[in-house]
């Protein structure tokens, strides 16, 4: 069996892949793991689980909870929630397990479990591959060792989630955002109804698009993954700055007044001056990937701001904040981690602080966003090549120094194997665009000649 656990829980096809047989089963194989870890000892545990708005979280979600309970664990159910505010709760609650039914940013077939430890932390990976191991075990045969009569689970709704959640938010933001026109798309997600009551109750004025979700239209042309409309809709409605997050909210794109991208390298690196000049940036460093737009790289460097760069996935960007102990990291994508406040990429508090920062500053988010100059970046996969030679190809190492040398300080080359498919990406930046497109169609000839 291939490992079950991708870089941010189980996703697949609900239903096909991803089946209420296998939720059940993994979610019993986690209680008995962190049973046998001591997480559970000298008390009788108890589990939070959420979802986001997909119908198939419905049987998940059912298929999850009577995993739990049947292990003897109680369940908190909190409903639709996005992944950051289960992460919180699950922390905020002394729950010693958080489960989220969710495969954020993907098309509405899909669906995933995540599991967060006590805390609301990501799961260590040999937790993660013990429950695979366990569950494996016991799938093909072995009995469960199952509680009866009052050594059952219990489940109860808990519907103060919402509430708490919202007041978190409110509590930790710097300042109000009254004056302030924000439109919110949310993606028809897990936000639809937390991110509009939190931006309210902070005092902007609120229009809201994706956020009628019936299940079905998750991610559907909206969202972060689709600034069209969010666009549109500023421009229309006159407003100071849009947000978009994804299914599952944990992360955040943002639009100008003029209805210009504002990505999670530009966010970053407006909160990082905004986290500094209020003493919170720790270390004086903000953490990015290798796939960070060399123009943050550059304009954290004038702003005399460190920048730590690791592999990419927001998983390696929280595993270095950790380890270190910086307060602000994420990755271009909008998944954006303010560790003070979230364990977790947090699409609405992220939203909420560009917000306060615009606020506070009385300056425009354009203006804001323009301390930092995003270079031209062209991407190009490669498919059907052998990726696992990407760094070993003498003719491909000649031809990445050519191209290092040909642009010089402004711009930057990076070739990097794809982590689930049979490919590699070309990645070029430089201030030209024209040049950029034609040294990444270059190497990626290259690519497919050395490596094909």
């Amino acid at each position: 069996m291939g490992r079950l656990f991708g870089t941010d829980g189980v996703r697949g096809v609900a239903n096909a892949d991803l089946t209420a047989e296998l939720a059940l089963g993994l979610s019993v194989a986690a209680a008995h793991v962190l049973a046998e870890a001591g997480t559970f000892e000298g008390h009788r545990p108890t589990a939070v689980v959420g979802r986001d708005p997909r119908a198939s979280g419905e049987f998940l979600e059912a298929a999850v909870v009577a995993g739990l309970a049947s292990a003897g664990v109680d369940v908190l159910r909190v409903g639709v929630l996005p992944t950051p505010a289960v992460a919180y709760l699950t922390g905020a609650l002394g729950a010693d397990i958080g489960v989220m039914l969710s495969a954020s940013h993907n098309a509405m077939p899909d669906n995933g479990v995540k599991f967060f430890a006590r805390g609301g932390h990501k799961l260590a990976d040999e937790l993660e591959d013990r429950i695979e191991t366990v569950y494996e075990q016991h799938r093909t045969g072995e009995p469960w060792n199952r509680p009866t009569g009052a050594g059952v689970g219990r489940v109860t709704d808990y519907t103060e989630g919402f509430d708490r959640y919202v007041a978190h938010l409110i509590g930790v933001l710097p300042n109000r955002l009254d004056g302030l026109k924000v439109v919110l798309d949310e993606a028809h997600g897990a936000a639809a109804r937390v991110s509009p009551e939190a931006f309210a109750r902070a005092g902007a004025e609120v229009v809201t698009i994706g956020a009628e979700p019936d299940g079905l239209n998750i991610n559907d042309g909206c969202g972060s993954t689709h600034l069209d409309l969010l666009r549109a809709a500023v421009v229309e409605h006159g407003a100071d700055l849009g947000i978009a997050h994804d299914g599952d909210a944990d992360r955040c794109l943002a639009v100008d007044a003029a209805g210009e991208e504002v990505d999670g390298d530009q966010i970053l690196a407006v909160l990082a001056l905004a986290m500094r000049e209020a003493g919170q940036l720790r270390r004086n460093t903000v953490v990015g990937t290798v796939m960070s737009n060399l123009g943050f790289k550059i304009a954290m460097e004038r702003e005399g701001i460190q920048l730590v760069q690791t592999a990419v996935g927001d998983r390696y960007v929280l595993e270095s904040m950790k380890a270190e102990g910086f307060a602000l990291g994420g990755e271009q994508s909008g998944h954006v981690i303010v560790l003070d406040h979230a364990t977790t990429g947090d699409g609405t508090l992220t939203g909420l602080m560009l917000a306060a920062r615009v606020a506070a500053t009385g300056r425009s988010l354009a203006e804001l966003a323009g301390v930092m100059q995003r270079l031209p970046q062209v991407l190009i996969n490669v498919p059907d090549v052998d990726k696992s030679r990407v760094n070993t190809s003498s003719e491909l190492a000649t031809a990445v120094v050519e191209a290092e040398r040909e642009l010089g300080s402004t711009g930057r080359v990076l070739l990097r194997q794809s982590g689930t498919e049979p490919l590699v990406r070309v990645m070029v930046e430089a201030a030209d665009i024209e040049q950029a497109r034609a040294i990444a169609g270059r190497l990626a000839d290259v690519v497919k000649s050395a490596l094909g």
